[in-house]
């Protein structure tokens, strides 16, 4: 049989199945129109079983991308609430700082709040800042914190040395409730009559009084001298010596430290005295000042 009758006999054949198939077709179209139907259904089924397979696989992708972009956010979220926490500690490290310098700058109340918001303010727009800005903007506030730490620091050190300063001169009187019952200078001799110089100032006092340090330092004599009684010497390491007199009895020892306000003594007249007092003295590098200068600030009255 060669290629050519093979070729015409087959399409004899097809053209026999299809006449067959018409006429089917138009005996039973109802069963015709079903086998397409289900041939129909079944191609559409498994057509979008492969379309419900790509979007699982595309969802699960997206997913992914999902989850690892959650994950970076929530680092530079850290890395910021880490920076965040940084400054809020330079926050309160300065705002104790300033507090302190309030109080030694002894500035009014409510002078210099520093813990009162601050007003600002601006026009707009207003618009949606990067992660890099205000990771550049954090930064900025750092660096301004540490400068203003350092220069607040230089002012602590410098007003804290002024504070000492004054805390080491005489500054009050050495008897509470007193007044001066003797001054400074050339006057008559309580025993002799005769022109005598006297070195220091006469407060008036109960037998027993404290006699009260002037300034902060440390008790360098405490004694007895030659027409001075008891004495307790304090010397308040700026060159500044002061000198308390007649005591009944002194409290204090060499080497204590004291402040201003420290008990001493106890008030009385041993040595050359009429009656009980305190002999109080200023001397500066060896040489013995008037002490009416520092009365102004001692809020005692002149006899």
């Amino acid at each position: 049989m060669t290629l050519n009758t093979f070729t015409q006999q087959a399409r004899a054949r097809m053209m026999h199945w299809l006449q067959c198939t018409r006429v089917q077709i138009a005996r039973r179209p109802m069963t015709a129109a079903a086998v397409l139907a289900c041939s129909g259904l079944a191609f559409g089924a498994a057509a979008g079983a492969g379309e419900i397979s790509r979007l699982k696989a595309e969802n699960t992708r997206q997913q992914a991308m999902i989850d690892n972009t959650r994950q970076e956010a929530q680092r530079e979220v850290n890395a910021l609430a880490a920076r965040l926490g940084e400054l809020q500690a330079q926050a309160n490290r300065l705002n104790a700082l300033g507090e302190r310098l309030t109080r030694i700058g002894k500035l009014g109340e409510g002078e210099f709040d520093f813990t009162a918001a601050v007003g600002v303010g601006g026009p707009g727009p207003v618009l949606d800042m990067p992660p890099h800005a205000l990771q550049e903007g954090m930064e900025q506030v750092d660096t301004q914190f540490r400068t203003s730490g350092d220069q607040l620091s230089v002012l602590e050190a410098l007003l804290l040395g002024e504070e000492m300063e004054r805390a080491a001169l005489p500054s009050r009187s050495p008897v509470a409730s007193s007044y001066v019952t003797s001054s400074y200078g050339y006057r008559a001799d309580p025993f002799s009559g005769g022109r005598a110089f006297h070195r220091g100032i006469d407060f008036s006092a109960r037998h027993g009084d404290p006699v009260m340090a002037v300034a902060d330092g440390v008790v360098s004599y405490s004694g007895q001298r030659a027409g001075y009684g008891n004495v307790v010497e304090v010397d308040h390491g700026n060159g500044y010596v002061t000198r308390y007199a007649h005591n009944s009895r002194n409290t204090t020892r060499v080497g204590d430290l004291v402040r201003a306000g420290t008990e001493l003594a106890k008030a009385g007249s041993t040595g050359r005295s009429t009656g009980v007092h305190v002999h109080f003295e200023v001397w500066e590098g060896g040489r013995v000042l008037n002490p009416r200068q520092f009365l102004a600030d001692m809020g005692v009255s002149r006899q």
